[in-house]
């Protein structure tokens, strides 16, 4: 799994990386995505954000890309204890 954090000044590349990150994941805040995937997929993401994306960083901005193993605890407090992992939806 991989949380991916930025915070970005550039309106036009902060919305494409958004679009990027939701195409493999979903926003946990406004600028923290959560990626549970494959390791093949997961190296894919921080491959294409180290090679498309972070040429155009300016050195303002920050990306930062957290690499989490199954071991990893996770705490929700307030509105996040409704995430639920193990939701299945059935239609």
């Amino acid at each position: 799994m991989l949380i991916v954090s930025y915070d970005i000044s550039n309106d036009k590349l902060r919305t494409r990386f958004s679009k990027f990150l939701t195409k493999f994941g979903f926003r946990l805040q406004y600028s923290v995505y959560q990626i549970k995937n494959s390791d093949a997929v997961l190296r894919n993401v921080a491959t294409e954000i180290e090679t498309e994306f972070s040429k155009q960083f300016e050195q303002t901005d920050s990306v930062i890309i957290f690499r989490l193993s199954r071991q990893c605890k996770k705490y929700c407090y307030g509105y996040a204890i409704n995430d639920n992992d193990e939701l299945i939806i059935i239609e």
